[in-house]
């Protein structure tokens, strides 16, 4: 077994403390990775509280995992010691099913396997996420890492950037298309980016007024304080797509109001609260309100090497492993711009 230093959640109350874990010996596909920077995600904080429920103790959190292969098993043929490599929000699925061979592990029929909180399929136990100081998976699961850009801010591409890029990709983002970003945070900064450099014209939706600027210097073309009644009247019927970021409970149906015939809607943040959807809000515009989960292996890839030719990467705030907890308080009260990722070289 492989002895690993982390920091981990031992209950849904108390702060996240260090702690020493085993994880397996490295099998004959497997890669192991030393971890340099680990990304601060929302969904962390959710689980950790067990506000979705179904969390599993002690937990090691951690999905936005950059680092260096250490060691490669026998048989692996996509890696070698000292690469860069990545690890998301799952470290392995089925395989077997309809959307695993469709490069869609994320759906997985069986079950995908989360990078933390969840159950090995060898029952061998839980996953242990990126608050460590390695991590191994099937080289299948393992992500190439451009080392032209800073690693650091690389690190949150593997959740906020999959899970803006996918959808954007989806229903075909680029040059024409009017896109409404919900909500500037660790997710909507990402949606900015990625559908201003698709060529899209990108409106940034916040209820902050501050946040004008750095919409702009992220690529927004227009910027619209949802609390300006005379502002958002102006954009009754403008949107083809929104991509909506938020997590916290809002009404759904306001921005539904902002889609044209056709348009759509997709919800990638979490709020915990049922969404409260009329039927006519819909059928009146035969308008789409869809939802959208990170992306499959082959996708994630796809976008790291989108936003390596791009240059594009999170605006990050780098923090040691002891200020995790502090973090977390002020990732609730929205003081981050726009994510945090842990120097795992504190740990």
């Amino acid at each position: 077994m492989i002895q690993v230093k982390g920091f981990a959640a031992l209950d849904p109350t108390s702060p996240l403390e260090p702690y020493n874990f085993e994880r397996r010996d490295l099998r004959e596909h497997d890669v192991l990775v030393d971890i340099l920077f680990s990304g601060v995600c929302h969904s962390d904080l959710h689980q950790v509280r067990d506000e979705w429920g179904g969390s599993i103790y002690p937990m090691v959190p951690g999905h936005e995992i950059v680092g260096k292969v250490i060691k490669v098993g026998s048989h692996v043929k996509k890696f070698k010691v000292g690469d860069h490599a990545g690890i998301g929000c799952l470290v392995d699925s089925c395989r077997e099913c309809d959307n695993c061979k469709e490069g869609l592990e994320q759906y997985c029929s069986n079950g995908m396997v989360g990078t933390y909180g969840a159950m090995e399929k060898d029952g061998s136990g839980p996953t242990n996420g990126g608050y460590s100081k390695s991590i191994l998976a099937h080289e299948d699961f393992i992500l190439r890492i451009s080392g032209k850009q800073p690693l650091e801010a690389i690190a949150p591409l593997l959740c906020a950037g999959i899970t803006t890029y996918s959808p954007l990709r989806y229903w075909k983002v680029g040059k024409g298309t009017r896109v409404g970003v919900v909500g500037l945070g660790g997710l909507g900064h990402m949606a900015v980016k990625l559908a201003a450099s698709m060529g899209a014209e990108v409106t940034m939706l916040s209820h902050s007024a501050w946040k004008k600027a750095d919409a702009h210097r992220l690529g927004a073309h227009n910027f619209v304080l949802s609390t300006d009644e005379e502002q958002t009247k102006t954009l009754a019927g403008y949107f083809d797509f929104i991509i909506d970021t938020v997590s916290a409970a809002h009404d759904y149906n306001f921005f539904l109001a902002m889609l044209r015939t056709n348009g759509v809607m997709v919800c990638v943040g979490a709020p915990p609260a049922p969404a409260q959807i009329p039927a006519f809000n819909l059928i009146f515009g035969r308008k789409s309100f869809a939802g959208s989960l990170i992306g499959g292996i082959p996708e994630t890839q796809e976008m790291l090497d989108y936003c390596a030719k791009h240059n594009i990467v999170s605006d990050i705030e780098l923090i040691a492993m002891k200020d995790i907890n502090g973090a977390y308080e002020r990732m609730l009260k929205g003081d981050v711009k726009y994510r945090f990722v842990i120097d795992m070289g504190t740990l």
